[in-house]
Order: C-alpha cells, then structure tokens, then sequence
C-alpha cells in the first residue's frame, strides 16, 4: 500500500514538473517575461521537492538498514505524518522490524541453549582455523587437557608436544588414539577431526573423548571371556586325563598297597594301555591348543608393498573356484576401481581373506542358490576397503560379540583361531574388521586399511 501511494504522488509530481516545463516553453515563446520567469521558479522549485522527496524515503530505508546490520532495533519511524504515503511506509517499516528483532532474540536464545549444551556435554569440543586459532573449546577439553584457557594449538606444546603435532597435522575425517600422561593419571584419548566452513572460513572441528574407562572395561571383558574359553578347552581335555588316570591307578593299587605284578590280569594290562593311549593323544590335542594360543600371540610384523586389488581378488578367486567345483552356490570377486591397489602384506592379507571366503563358502554350503561375494573398493571418505559377504544362516546376536574371541567356534571341527587371528592381522595393518549380520539374507565382513 505504501509503495503504491509513493508511486502515485511520484507521477503527480512528474506530471506537474512536465507542465511547468512546457509553460516556461510556452511563455519564452510567447514573450511573457513576467509568466516565464514565475515559472522557471516554479519549476525549480518542484525539482528540489522531487529531489527531496525521493531521497527522504532513500535515507530512511538507508537507516532502517543500517540499524539491522548494527543490531540496533530501537529505531523508530514516526507514524504521525501528514503525508499517508510516509505514514504507511514508516508503519511497514516498523513492523518489518519489530518481526527481524524477534527472529533476533529468538536465534540469540537458540545459540544461547547450544552453547550451554556444549559447554556441558561429557565430551570435549573444538574448533580451530587453518592458521591454528582456536574459535571455541568447550571446559571438558579444558578440564582433559589441563589447560585454560586455550586460545591457540601452540599453547598445547605445554600441555604434549606429541599432541600437538597430532593437532597441527589432523586432516578432514581423521581418527586418532592418544595415550595423555601427566603427574596424577594417564588418559587414553580418542579424537576424531570433522571439517565445517564458517562464514566463508574454513574450520577443523576435533571431538576429544576419555575412553580409558571404556577401554578399561572392554578388556576386562575379553579377558573374561577369553579365559571362559580356555577354561572349557582346557578341561574337556584335562578330564578324561583325570578319569583314566584314577581308574589306572586302582588297578595297581589296593588299600594304599601296590598290587603284586603276579595278581594282574591280562585285561587290566590291556585297559592300561588303552589309557595311555588315550592319555597320549589328548596330550597332544592340548600341544595343538597351546600352539595355536601361541601363533596368535606371534603373528610376525607385516611386510607391507603396493598390491594391485584386481590381482589380490583374482588370486582369491582361484583357490576359492577349486572349492566350488560340484558345489551349487557361486563365488564372485569385484575390484572398484580396478586399478586399486592397497599397501599391505600379501600374504598375510591373503590368508585372511581366504579364511573368510572359505567360512562363507561353508556358511552357503546346504541352502539352495548360495552366493558369496568378495568386493574392493573405497568408501564416501576415502577409506579403502574388501568386503566378503554371503547370504547363508548368518551369525545369531547370541554369538555375535564371541566370534572374534579366541579359540570360540561354533563348528565341530576347527580351533576357532581364524577370526582371532584375522583380525589381529589387520590390527597390524591399521585397519580393522567389522561384521553385521541378518541370518538368510546377508553377512557381511569389512577389512578396512588406513
């Protein structure tokens, strides 16, 4: 409404400049001296008002922004003008700025609530720019750090100097472990980088987490349950040995005597070394056991160089292909990109992979249209990759926290040193196994490489 009444006076005005033009025109033609001279008054008149009121309204509209950019919001226009079209341009004007300085305090409130959440959160948080001046550290950081307050990386050079280099080398989407030591404690830090740009500047936000408590209990579990394992390997072996041994020994001892060679029977000599025999080879069943504990404690440091995926796969598929023949299901390998290649130790990785293919290859075995699948590739943040999955029974949730425990199986054949063993392989690597499972749909088994 206002700026149709400011347009309207617009034209009046314009019509009216145009008209006393053609009069001054019209009288300097006609001689009027007297008109002619009224009139370039008149007119010069008009153009000074024209002037002033377009550039009334500009300097208005000027301040109004100039006050949303300062923040300041008691600007107020006079709403009682004699001019309507004024009147109902400094009323929008008003109200367009009573509703900015509402959606004002309300962001203001919002950032107000964020910055409490942060400030509380169990986590530490900051952010830092590309020359290291750090924009935000919440107090948990401060308080795992020691340190406050920290306005710059450098200042972590009094805190770890090992730290700081972490920090001043962290990349996009990077994760690290750090071990803080001081005179009280030691801290296992876990610190993952996200990058963010921020009105046209770009930031490194770093997440910094205590998990020593966390880690603490997760290896007081694999404790517990590795020596539940070895607690049940260990006496399936050792009772029988018991057994046998104290039927033997009555044989040849009788109410704390020992039986005379001459009052044997044949039979009990024969049953003793059936025993002995069988002692024998659970003995040995434990040599194996123990050995096998042994080449999971031994795994030698990788030798790493630069394998081609294509060419890693296609091994794979070679050996896998001889375990097919007469077998419905179907293995497939497949690498992309297929120049793709991984710095790793061939045959350690090999040997893992193959562990996996042929557990899978196992799993598919006595369903219909079984299918297994081992896939390179990398990811959306540039992690490389291979996957190994089939569609067999899968691996109930019942068991789905034992499997990478030594020495656990599910199979009545086997060690259970596989999965164990693979990963701990991979560890070595720098990269890890992961595996999520839904039973007669898919399996899936992730190696991941730094």
């Amino acid at each position: 409404m206002a700026s149709r009444n400011f347009y309207i006076q617009l034209i009046i005005r314009v019509l009216l400049l145009t008209l006393t033009a053609i009069l001054v025109a019209f009288s300097l033609v006609e001689q009027w001296y007297f008109t002619f001279g009224f009139c370039v008054i008149l007119l010069t008149v008009q153009v000074f008002s024209l002037i002033s009121f377009i550039n009334s309204t500009n300097r208005k509209i000027a301040y109004f922004f100039d006050a949303i950019r300062n923040e300041d919001f008691t600007l107020r226009f006079p709403e009682r003008v004699t001019i309507k079209s004024f009147k109902e341009l400094n009323q929008s004007l008003n109200r367009v700025n009573g509703l900015i300085q509402e959606v004002h305090l309300q962001l203001q409130i919002r950032e107000q609530y964020y910055q409490e959440i942060l400030k509380q959160a169990s986590i530490g948080i900051m952010t830092y720019n590309e020359k290291g001046h750090i924009m935000f550290a919440n107090p948990t950081l401060e308080k795992l750090l020691d340190y406050t307050p920290l306005n710059h990386i450098k200042q972590l050079l009094q805190v770890d100097e090992n730290l700081y280099h972490i920090f001043k080398s962290f990349q996009p989407f990077e994760r690290k472990l750090f071990q803080l030591s001081n005179e009280r404690e030691q801290t296992q830090l876990a610190l993952k980088s996200t990058p963010l740009t921020l009105d046209g500047q770009s930031l490194l936000l770093v997440v910094v987490q205590d998990i020593h408590k966390e880690l603490d209990e997760k290896e007081t579990e694999s404790w517990v349950r590795l020596i539940r394992v070895l607690t049940h390997e260990i006496m399936n072996t050792i009772t029988p040995i018991a057994s046998i041994s104290d039927s033997i020994i009555k044989y040849y001892r009788n109410n704390g005597k020992i039986t005379p060679l001459e009052e044997l029977e044949e039979s009990q000599i024969k049953n003793t070394l059936k025993g002995l025999e069988v002692i024998k080879e659970q003995g040995g069943d434990l040599m194996d056991f123990v050995q096998s504990y042994r080449s999971l404690l031994h795994v030698p440091e990788p030798n790493k160089t630069l394998v081609k995926g294509k060419d890693l796969l296609e091994k794979i598929d070679v050996l896998m292909s001889a375990r097919l023949q007469g077998g419905g299901s179907d293995f497939k390998v497949v690498c992309d990109p297929e120049d793709l290649e991984f710095f790793i130790d061939e045959k350690q990785i090999a040997q893992v992979l193959i562990n996996l293919a042929k557990n899978a290859l196992q799993s598919v075995g006595e369903i219909d249209n079984g299918r297994v699948i081992m896939a390179a590739g990398i990811d959306h943040n540039g992690t490389k990759y291979i996957d190994v999955l089939d569609n067999g029974p899968g691996i109930s949730p019942e068991v789905m926290d034992e499997i990478f425990v030594p020495f656990f199986t599910t199979k009545s054949e086997g060690t259970g040193i596989g999965l164990s063993l693979s990963k701990r392989v991979v560890q070595l690597h720098g990269g890890g196994i992961q595996v999520r499972s839904v039973p007669y749909k898919e399996t899936h088994f992730r190696l991941t490489f730094a």
